[in-house]
């Protein structure tokens, strides 16, 4: 069976740890790096032994598949020209920056038979994979994802930046619209909102309060979920999860049994397993394209105020 052949666009942080995967996997074939930083490249390019260049044209007759960690300014546009060159794309979250240039994303993967996947990385978590199955008709739904100023995401807010994992989560677990949205944030080391909190109405009746912050002193990604007799937290940093139940008036905890393994690789598996077998992405353009309308209206909600006090 024929390597597919794979390169990645950014290698910063994250861009990075993609490359290095990609390396060591058996599905592919990584043949190349890009990077606006020659010195970032020169590095990572030698220490991979793959070609590297400075210019992302110079990849595409290279390449069956490409991943994107760039500013997200720049998703929209070396998407798209992946993408117009038959090059099946992963871009990292958030998608893009407008709703108008997903649905060009989108639109220009439908027309030429490609694979847009969108890097929502908690959905490739073991612990949540673990209690999915467990999750029904919730009533509640609580998220905390804080962690120290991260010195880079910084051309973004915390909605666009984290608080979107958790909107991606919670509307693939509640099977409603949304009724409303109430928000609030602050700016306190940036220019955009570094600590938010919006509470999301379901028309089903369930809410789901969601707080974000990248100006804390610990690290913490947890969410629960309660539902008739039952709730479900879950620890999505530590991989941990436990489900309570009613039991004879009282609360009987059961931890649940998970398998550690990094989200990471399963996510670039699972693309790479969606290119090959033309199969549709956990999280395709379209699911994105959601997480990302209601996350832009969290955070216009948020400038509005802000813009008016």
């Amino acid at each position: 069976m024929r390597k597919l052949k794979v390169a990645v666009v950014g290698v910063g942080h994250l861009g990075h740890l993609h490359a290095k995967i990609y390396k060591d996997m058996e599905l592919c074939a990584l043949v190349g790096v890009c990077d606006t930083n020659p010195s970032r490249l020169k590095d990572i390019s030698e220490n991979l032994n793959v070609f590297g260049c400075t210019d992302y044209r110079e990849l595409f007759d290279k390449v069956d598949a490409v991943s994107i960690a760039v500013p997200t300014a720049l998703h929209h546009s070396i998407a798209c020209d992946f993408l117009k060159h038959h090059v099946h794309a992963l871009v990292e979250k958030p998608f893009t920056l407008t709703l108008k240039e997903a649905d060009t994303l989108i639109e220009i993967a439908k027309i030429n038979e490609l694979i847009l996947q969108v890097g929502h990385i908690e959905r490739f978590n073991t612990a949540f994979s673990a209690t999915q199955k467990l999750i029904k008709d919730p009533k509640f739904i609580e998220c905390h994802r804080l962690s120290p100023f991260p010195h880079r995401s910084l051309d973004i807010g915390v909605v666009l930046d984290i608080m979107i994992h958790d909107i991606d989560i919670i509307l693939g677990l509640v099977g409603s619209k949304i009724r409303s949205i109430e928000s609030v944030g602050v700016n306190v080391l940036t220019s955009f909102e570094d600590i938010a909190n919006a509470r999301i109405t379901f028309r089903d009746g369930c809410v789901a309060n969601l707080t974000a912050s990248r100006i804390s002193d610990e690290v913490m990604r947890r969410i629960r979920i309660f539902q008739e007799d039952a709730y479900i937290s879950l620890d999505y940093k530590e991989a941990k999860a436990s489900i309570y139940r009613k039991e004879n008036n009282t609360i009987a905890k059961e931890n649940l049994p998970i398998e550690k393994e990094e989200p990471l690789p399963k996510e670039l598996e699972s693309f790479l397993d969606c290119v090959r077998e033309n199969k549709e992405p956990l999280v395709s353009g379209e699911v994105a394209r959601e997480a990302l309308r209601v996350a832009l209206e969290i955070q216009n909600q948020i400038w509005e105020k802000s813009s008016s006090s």
